[in-house]
């Protein structure tokens, strides 16, 4: 018999798909922002003067700032409301895109990239939080806006190679930065007429932490990236790193004592989220890497211009999103989310390592195609039951800090990922531009690592991941679950 008492279930919003296409949107343009400069970055490095080992920082000097913010981002969201942190993060990206397409000199150019990435870690868990919000209380739905916003995310980051090279090659490289700005007030534009509003709560803001785990974040990557230069016996080479790490440290004892911290402690204490985030974190470090180094190799050693380059990985665009949209949701509903990130990810390691055996005198149709595929399959099935599985929380109130912890474990995973597989292509053979062979050797060893850290993703999912299928399945999608 139904509770009388019950109140009634909250009206849907009568836009919500509206909504959810700017979300979507939101999703595929921040994570593009990480991977449209990859098709860019030679001539991006004529014209700056940047180095092929420092070349990187144009990378990770957007997922730093976006890594290091997200969880800033999140309480931000929660304190002020998602749709006024939606707003102001579309603000700061526009802004930050303004400094990085003029940059004439390579200091100028990574500051419009951090500003980019402040601008991104406040969308991202505003986005997120807005989701939860239109589609929270209708599981049904709300699977379904999850395999839309989850294949915004590597779809965004695929096409991003091919719009870079569309750009590239017939704009120039400064629209890859440009481009963010009419993007961007399209959207201020839109957002209010179909993003629901939310009131702001009473509390504090953790500036000492926000200001402490970037740094410690950065600092980490940076020696990392350095290291080839330096050389792995320095002490210069550990000490950086070690420095970061014990600011990341002094974080989580910030945060432990905070009367409001950034990140709650004991939100760790969810089932399955450190699990869920430890995914996240590996198979972002084994994905950004895989196509940084493929685009590198089909403009560097297969002499691909720039527009061939980014339409060379459109077969994997189209699989993700393919994937991601129709069979991914069905598989989570029959299987629940744990078989597939332990599926996924080998899959992905398996077209990784399918990379590696990449030749200097090779093609696109049978070094590339067939290896990206695999791949693209492997991301697919991993990549929506790890976030979902983390934002299954019990406390709605937290939404914004957990999508701003998953987030930040995606781009963490993409930064230090990154750092390292640079630091194995450059000991290897990649640091010497002009020479196919070497170049390739270098990409191959970053390949080979990279599915090495996919395949330890899988095994730590395997082992930390607890809850059985169906119930899983219920949990990520909102519903009570009836198993047991």
């Amino acid at each position: 018999m139904s509770d009388l008492n019950a109140p009634p279930a909250p009206a849907p919003a009568p836009r919500r798909w509206t909504a959810l296409a700017l979300i979507a949107l939101a999703q595929f343009m921040v994570i593009m922002d990480t991977s449209i400069i990859g098709v860019a970055l030679p001539e991006m490095q004529t014209a700056l003067g940047f180095s092929q080992e420092n070349l990187s920082w144009v990378f990770n000097a957007y997922v730093v700032a976006f890594g290091g913010l997200l969880l800033l981002g999140g309480r931000l969201s929660d304190l002020f409301g998602a749709k006024r942190l939606f707003v102001a993060g579309w603000v700061v990206l526009a802004v930050g895109s303004a400094v990085a397409g003029p940059a004439g000199e390579a200091w100028a150019e990574l500051v419009g990239r951090a500003v980019q990435g402040a601008g991104s870690a406040l969308i991202a868990p505003a986005a997120l939080t807005l989701l939860m919000t239109l589609f929270g209380g209708r599981p049904q739905e709300l699977t379904k806006a999850f395999a839309l916003y989850g294949a915004a995310a590597p779809a965004g980051g695929t096409a991003g190679v091919f719009l870079g090279g569309l750009i590239t090659q017939y704009a120039g490289w400064q629209w890859v930065f440009w481009i963010n700005i009419p993007v961007a007030l399209g959207v201020l534009l839109a957002t209010p007429g179909v993003m629901p509003g939310g009131a702001a709560r009473r509390g504090s803001v953790d500036w000492l932490g926000a200001v402490t785990v970037t740094r410690g974040l950065a600092l980490t990557v940076y020696g990392v990236v350095r290291a080839p230069e330096t050389g792995w016996g320095s002490a210069g080479t550990w000490l950086v790193p070690a420095g970061g790490l014990l600011l990341i440290g002094a974080f989580v004892a910030i945060q432990a004592r905070r009367r409001e911290p950034l990140m709650r402690l004991g939100i760790w204490r969810s089932p399955d989220l450190a699990g869920a985030n430890l995914a996240q974190l590996l198979m972002a470090a084994a994905w950004i890497p895989m196509w940084f180094f493929l685009n590198l190799y089909l403009q560097q050693v297969l002499g691909l211009e720039a527009f061939a380059s980014g339409a060379a990985l459109l077969p994997m665009t189209a699989a993700i999103m393919l994937m991601m949209i129709v069979p991914a949701p069905r598989l989570i509903a029959r299987f629940g989310p744990r078989p597939l990130i332990v599926t996924g990810l080998p899959a992905l390691a398996a077209g990784m390592v399918w990379l590696s055996f990449v030749r200097p005198d090779g093609s696109f149709v049978v070094d590339v195609l067939p290896a990206s595929l695999l791949a693209a399959v492997g991301m697919s099935l991993a990549f929506i039951p790890s976030p979902g599985t983390a934002l299954a929380i019990p406390d709605p109130a937290e939404g914004g800090l957990a999508s701003g912890i998953v987030n930040t474990s995606y781009q963490v995973g993409s930064a230090l990922g990154l750092a390292a597989m640079t630091a194995v292509a450059a000991a290897n053979g990649a640091g010497e531009p002009g020479n196919p062979q070497a170049l390739t050797h270098g990409f191959s060893a970053a390949f080979l690592g990279a599915a090495a850290l996919a395949l330890a993703g899988a095994l730590a999912s395997a082992l930390t991941l607890r809850t059985p299928g169906r119930a899983a399945a219920a949990r990520v999608a909102g519903e009570p679950s009836s198993v047991g």
